[in-house]
């Protein structure tokens, strides 16, 4: 049980695996120190070596600076160094880093951190130094959830949500060398239900006028794709991945593989879609005589996989919606309150304002 669960959608077993089929890529295994660090509040980086400190009380007389902090520290060159913990997994993401081109993208054992791609400067998860790994890492909810509710959604009969039990799960740090001309039209998800492609879909929303001329050359690249490299390999019998087929539109690349679960997003269509679907071969209509028997003897019918694409009147391809992971850009606080409407709303700005008042009223005293 546990061999299936870690093994489903988990990014440090395929790599090994499908290695000849993924961009270049490297594992870094996580200490408990390093794991403690992810967890722990607030986020607290590294001084980095190149970096030019330069004290602000240099150039402002005193007028701006002080001699102290509300940490508790003189200066922002006495605060601890949380790497001094683990320089081990430092210096590996570092000397990676370099490795790789400059230039990598992070994942945890199932999750990426895109729903933090806000907090970093590319507004990407594109990372060049140690730092800005650590700062998508620790400001990811998606990454959180890998490492303190990982089987949420699973069976469980072993009692593998247990905390004692997730202490047991080897995480790792994926870094991907990053794509810097990646095509964001040409990704796809695609779903597989009992070892069959029923499913795929365009991964960014948006509408692009070639792509419905394509999907007779992307069909069958990624069926023939599936039918190669993934059909009898991957453990489970239900998962969803998905590829990328650069221009000349020859090759497929596999960029990640997800769980069959609702934690995945099945973009364009619904899980509802995707657990119905009808993945007979559609059935012509026959004429019980001898005559038909005979013309449709070795005759296979083969079924075809939806391919969705974004229409240029659907409400994705103008904006309309919500940005992506949206709702990971505010507190959960401020969430929970917005989806129980205005009173809800209402409410939380009453608490906060009681909040504040106390606050100032025990600064008074």
């Amino acid at each position: 049980m546990y061999e299936i669960l870690f093994h489903a959608g988990c990014y440090v077993s395929d790599i090994p695996r499908y290695r000849s089929i993924t961009p270049k890529a490297r594992l870094i295994p996580l200490t408990d120190p390093f794991i403690e660090y992810l967890k722990s509040d607030g986020i607290m980086l590294p001084a980095e070596e190149d970096e030019i400190q330069t004290s602000i009380s240099d150039t402002d007389s005193g007028i701006f600076s002080s001699n102290s902090s509300s940490t508790g520290y003189d200066s922002d060159d006495d605060l601890p160094d949380p790497s001094l913990a683990w320089p081990e997994i430092h210096q590996q993401i570092k000397s990676t880093i370099a490795e790789l081109g400059g230039s990598v993208t992070p994942k945890l054992n199932w999750s990426a951190p895109k729903d933090a791609t806000w907090i970093n400067a590319t507004n990407s998860m594109e990372c060049c130094t140690p730092n800005d790994v650590y700062l998508l890492l620790k400001s990811s909810d998606f990454v959180t959830h890998d490492l303190e509710q990982a089987f949420d959604g699973c069976d469980d009969p072993n009692g593998l949500s247990d905390p004692q039990e997730l202490e047991k799960v080897p995480y790792h740090l994926a870094l991907r060398k990053n794509i810097t001309a990646l095509v964001n039209s040409l990704e796809f998800r695609c779903f597989v239900r009992s070892r069959q492609l029923i499913c795929m879909c365009q991964r960014d929303l948006n509408h692009y006028d070639f792509l419905r001329a394509m999907i007779p050359l992307l069909r069958p690249l990624i069926h023939n794709f599936f039918e190669k490299q993934l059909k009898s390999t991957f453990p489970d019998e239900n998962f969803v991945f998905d590829v990328y087929i650069p221009p000349p539109h020859q090759r497929v690349w596999l960029i990640d593989i997800n769980p069959w679960a609702p934690r995945t997003d099945p973009l364009l269509f619904s899980w509802m879609e995707v657990l119905n679907l009808d993945c007979q071969p559609p059935q012509n209509d026959r004429e019980n005589n001898d005559s038909n028997i005979e013309i449709e003897q070795g005759i296979e019918e083969v079924f075809t996989p939806e391919f969705r694409l974004v229409n240029r009147d659907d409400p994705e391809a103008y904006g309309f919606t919500s940005p992506q992971f949206s709702a990971h850009k505010l507190p959960k606080d401020v969430v929970d309150a917005s989806g129980a409407g205005e009173a809800g709303l209402r409410d939380f700005m009453g608490q906060w304002r009681d909040i504040i008042r106390r606050q100032e009223n025990d600064e008074s005293t």
